[in-house]
């Protein structure tokens, strides 16, 4: 089966060219769809910042305890801290730090390897993340409710298509 594809220049102004303001067209629809996405990732990031700002921590951070309460009561190795990052962080020795001197996690060294640091969440740790549990989810709701369930699943698999490697 064939399908056409109307060049960007030809189609009405898209919504994400409406809220940029950009008068031109895009050069390629995968222009587009890349900077529609960029878009949504930074108003959903924004809400969820100002969310989790509330509670006195950042995305970043909340990763972090996340990441540690899925493990819990195990401890993980800061490495597979980083590699587990939504985002990826550089400096997870300096958000371990912080979240340490927060009492949200502690940090202990192996024995038998002292490069390597365990970390686990703290009772405090845990008691923050719950807390911004439901708001988070009420941040999902608003934005991701707007869907059906099946766009929402063939949302979640055309994205896990555009983080596939060598596509």
């Amino acid at each position: 089966m064939l399908t056409t594809v109307t060049p960007p220049a030809a189609r009405k102004p898209s919504a994400i060219q409406r809220e940029l303001r950009q008068t031109r067209p895009f050069a390629t629809l995968d222009e587009e769809a890349t900077v529609a996405l960029f878009r949504t990732v930074d108003v959903i990031r924004g809400e969820a910042e100002r969310t989790l700002a509330a509670h006195g921590i950042t995305h970043q951070q909340y990763n972090v305890l996340r990441i540690l309460r899925g493990s819990h009561p195990e401890p993980l190795p800061t490495l597979e801290i980083a590699e587990r990052m939504i985002e990826r962080a550089p400096g997870i020795t300096r958000l371990l730090d912080r979240l340490e001197a927060a009492g949200l996690v502690s940090r202990q060294r192996c024995p038998g390897d002292r490069r390597i640091v365990h970390c686990s969440i703290t009772r405090a740790g845990l008691a923050s993340l719950a807390a911004t549990d439901e708001p988070l989810r009420a941040v999902g709701r608003r934005r991701a409710g707007r869907l059906s369930k099946a766009d929402l699943t063939k949302l979640v698999e055309l994205l896990d298509r555009l983080r596939e490697e060598g596509a």
